[in-house]
């Protein structure tokens, strides 16, 4: 009896843990079922929005790719209204490849430092000032960058302080804690065995560094350059404090420009739902939507090469 019990007991505890699975696939299918709905739906509404413009107002695709005059306002005897997002495309471009230049040494010499060279107390010391610069708002670089950055440069390099190299400036300093984070994790991951094989064979430890562990973990450091990337591109307010928001593109680091996200938050609230100007500016977040994509398909290749196992 009592082992007929005891068998009894078995069934009812087996029942009862594939029910807990079963709730918990339930679950888990649930939550990454309404994030690829989600993700659908924020795509479809953009896609929606940002083909008006072209469907519905009749303006150029061809136009609005590769046209430099912004004029929303001009009159019917001038031509009409006129939209080229060419200078905010390369806008865009510019202060984020311009910021990953800055950022992306500093970054990966940090996340060396941190992983390679630096005592404990060094990385006691250091990884708290990155995690602190991770948590500081955008609008604080921003202010920062318009009392401090901005005026440093008008008195001492030239210019009126606004352009792209003050927003080259404030965006580098903002992606770095999310460059270094990310090349500290790459470079940790890497097998101690490497390192072991490297010294044991009579490397130095700069030696092993760079021959060995860099190159075994660049895959993964571009992914760290490539988010700091995707996120400078996307960054609104601290760029639209300090880069000038000039409807132009800039021939120089001195001169003023604007980027696709400073001339969407500027104009997007003085405009009418409907309107020509307002379906535009929503294909110009379009653009923002397809270039973060680009982002993500450049991160999944470069995670896809690392060369260890």
């Amino acid at each position: 009896m009592p082992a007929t019990q005891s068998v009894a007991d078995r069934l009812l505890d087996k029942k009862k843990t594939i029910k807990k699975e079963r709730t918990g696939k339930l679950v888990v299918y649930t939550c990454a079922a309404i994030i690829i709905l989600t993700t659908l739906a924020i795509t479809l509404f953009l896609v929606l929005r940002g083909i008006q413009a072209f469907v519905a107002d009749g303006v150029s695709p061809i136009q609005f790719l590769t046209s430099l005059e912004w004029n929303p306002s001009r009159s019917a005897e001038q031509g009409g209204p006129v939209y080229g997002a060419l200078p905010f495309i390369v806008g865009s471009f510019a202060v984020t490849i311009l910021a990953a230049l800055v950022a992306a040494p500093l970054g990966i010499g940090a996340a060396i430092y941190m992983t390679e060279i630096a005592p404990s107390w060094g990385r006691k010391i250091l990884q708290p000032a990155v995690e602190l610069l991770v948590g500081i708002p955008s609008v604080v670089y921003g202010f920062i960058g318009l009392t401090l950055i901005v005026p440093f440069i008008r008195e001492n390099v030239g210019g009126q302080g606004f352009g792209l190299l003050a927003g080259m400036i404030v965006l580098s300093i903002m992606i770095l804690p999310t460059v270094t984070s990310i090349a500290t994790d790459a470079l940790r991951s890497i097998p101690n065995g490497m390192r072991e094989s490297s010294l044991a064979l009579g490397a130095t430890r700069w030696q092993t560094i760079r021959r060995v562990i860099v190159p075994a973990a660049t895959p993964m450091l571009l992914t760290a350059v490539v988010l700091g990337m995707a996120r400078a591109f996307g960054e609104a307010l601290a760029v639209q404090m300090v880069i000038g928001n000039s409807r132009t593109i800039a021939e120089s680091l001195l001169d003023p420009t604007a980027t696709l996200t400073t001339i969407i938050t500027l104009n997007m609230g003085h405009t009418v739902p409907g309107s020509t100007e307002n379906n535009v500016l929503w294909s110009l977040g379009l653009i923002l939507l397809v270039m973060s994509y680009l982002f993500i398909i450049i991160v999944r290749f470069l995670s896809s090469r690392r060369r260890f196992s």
